[in-house]
């Protein structure tokens, strides 16, 4: 994955932020809107858009659009680099491939002591029933 090639596939939107702020929010357009096409990224292989496409299926729009908002701020700028940052920060953790799992066996020691501790139980509850008067 090129960073430099990701940044520059990267549209941003200036859209009117919401909430308190008074007159400022009324004339500046502060809140950030980065949008990505992960389906025609050309700085992204297949196998990672594929990976990308099934760990962030819940983030994508039916076009297979990435769409960060970021309106913490009043500075647009200082929007635009959380946005970035936020987007980075979620390729990058979701481009790693978790380690296969190997299957492992208990030791046999463990599987005695499981069953004899099995056993123990066994005797104790067998200890509290009637006892048989015949």
């Amino acid at each position: 994955m090129n960073t430099e090639n990701i940044l520059k596939e990267l549209h941003f939107k200036a859209i009117r932020s919401s909430g308190a702020g008074g007159q400022h929010v009324n004339k500046v357009s502060s809140k950030i809107e980065l949008t990505f096409d992960l389906a025609n990224s050309q700085s992204l292989s297949k196998r990672e858009k594929e990976l990308l496409k099934s760990k962030l299926a819940s983030k994508l729009t039916n076009d297979n659009l990435l769409i960060i908002f970021c309106d913490e701020t009043r500075s647009q700028h200082r929007n635009k680099d959380i946005a970035i940052k936020r987007f980075l920060e979620l390729i990058k953790t979701n481009l790693i491939r978790p380690k296969k799992r190997k299957k492992t066996k208990p030791s046999k020691a463990a599987i005695k002591k499981r069953l004899e501790n099995k056993q123990r139980t066994s005797v104790k509850k067998a200890l509290r029933k009637r006892p048989k008067l015949e």
